[in-house]
């Protein structure tokens, strides 16, 4: 984010239903298929009214947001 935080947890203002916060990308140990590499991690938090917002939709929407910030040709394909 703005000021370089790596998580936190934004708070939902009136008369908002829900808010998104996107946090600094920084360069983490993962492991894949067995093996430790460096790759760039970014922390996505969303707080949402659920009077509002179903539980499901927000992570649907979450999860399509991930895919799109890590193949963003897939916004361009419209896969």
């Amino acid at each position: 984010g703005v000021f370089g935080s790596m998580l936190s947890t934004p708070i939902i203002n009136p008369p908002q239903s829900a808010i998104l916060g996107i946090h600094a990308t920084k360069e983490r140990a993962v492991v894949e298929n067995g093996q430790i590499v460096i790759r760039p991690i970014n922390y996505l938090a969303l707080s949402y009214d659920h009077r509002i917002i179903d539980g499901r939709e927000a992570v649907l929407g979450l999860v399509a947001m991930k895919d799109a910030l890590e193949d963003p040709s897939r916004l361009l394909l419209d896969l």
